[in-house]
């Protein structure tokens, strides 16, 4: 296969820029060059040169002539170095490429999967300029306020086992955002993040397969962190975490929660264990017990969402009392309008 040339990621770090790093957010305070370059035995023109691609990749150290150089505290980059510290897992460990700007982290991703990226890949942009959610609806992604990533899995599971895994991506965020904010969040069929009655983010599941198994699956969650607010009619329907909870999160926090509760959940699916995913589903479920109206093209189907069953479906029953799986479809909550 022909290899695609890729984006330019932001450069990762090498070790002695890591301890640098490390140096300076263990101080708290200024650290004079001179006093770094003893310690890592470096002259302070050396010093100074790396501290400087430091700020290039991302990192806000502030210089004074006299006091030396210094990282505030509580920053929130969603830069590899920072996702990969003690990140807690055992498949998705990178690894990690960040974009100030990319098209669609989905779209890298399977570029990425094709040319034989690992499972554990992470892709991050801070915007993405052609975001899509599902059914090929545009995904807004305002610069630095929310988390647009997308994850590389290779399952070694037949196709049909794709809707369980989206249900289990869901249930990751819902799992995060509750370790992360006092927030009540919940889930609407089959990927949808409500908060407050609007949406919060969404799960976007792509893959592809080789005979009668997944090649590789590409996992695409956009969620809306610190966005101040949305343009009509978006206003209507959309949601961030800070206009919910009316403070600002940290979107790093929130990204590294995901990353370990998926990368569990995931560990708990290959174990045979969909039964207790689908439990904790059903628990921060919206959908369930409500009228729903599902639109498969031009087919409509009404009725109560009962359940969802083993395979993932949607369970509805019809005025007529016909119960009907549903695998995929838009969902409203409500009678047709």
């Amino acid at each position: 296969m022909k290899r695609l040339p890729l984006p330019q990621s932001t450069p990762e770090l090498d070790p002695l820029q890591q301890e640098l790093l490390g140096a300076l957010r263990q101080s708290g305070d200024y650290l004079s060059g001179e006093t770094l370059a003893s310690r890592f035995g470096l002259s302070r023109t050396a010093v100074w040169k790396r501290l400087q691609r430091l700020k290039a990749v991302g990192y806000p150290i502030i210089g004074s002539p006299r006091r030396g150089y210094r990282l505030p505290p509580h920053q929130d980059l969603l830069l590899p170095a920072e996702i990969a510290q003690d990140l807690n897992t055992q498949f998705i460990r990178g690894p990690f490429y960040h974009f100030p700007t990319l098209g669609s982290t989905n779209d890298l991703a399977k570029q990425l999967a094709r040319q034989g990226s690992p499972q554990g890949t992470v892709i991050v942009a801070e915007t993405q300029t052609a975001g899509r959610g599902r059914l090929g609806r545009t995904w807004e992604s305002p610069r630095g306020t929310g988390i647009y990533v997308s994850v590389i899995l290779r399952p070694a599971l037949p196709p049909v086992e794709m809707p369980k895994l989206t249900l289990t991506a869901a249930v990751a965020v819902v799992e995060a955002l509750e370790r992360a904010t006092a927030l009540k969040v919940g889930i609407k069929w089959p990927n949808d993040i409500l908060c407050q009655g609007k949406k919060l983010g969404g799960i976007l599941m792509e893959m592809e397969t080789e005979s009668d198994q997944m090649s590789h699956l590409v996992l695409g969650l956009g969620l809306n962190v610190n966005t101040p607010d949305f343009p009509p009619p978006l206003n209507a329907i959309a949601t961030s975490l800070a206009q919910a909870g009316a403070k600002s999160y940290s979107r790093l926090t929130i990204l590294r929660l995901w990353l370990e509760a998926l990368d569990q959940l995931y560990a708990d699916f290959q174990a045979l264990e969909f039964t207790t995913i689908l439990s904790r589903w059903r628990q921060a479920a919206v959908t369930l017990g409500n009228t729903v109206t599902v639109h498969q093209g031009r087919q409509i189907i009404t009725g109560l969402a009962l359940d969802i069953n083993a395979d993932g479906a949607l369970l509805i029953r019809t005025a007529g009392g016909e119960i009907k799986p549903v695998f995929c479809g838009e969902i409203d909550l409500g009678p047709p309008r």
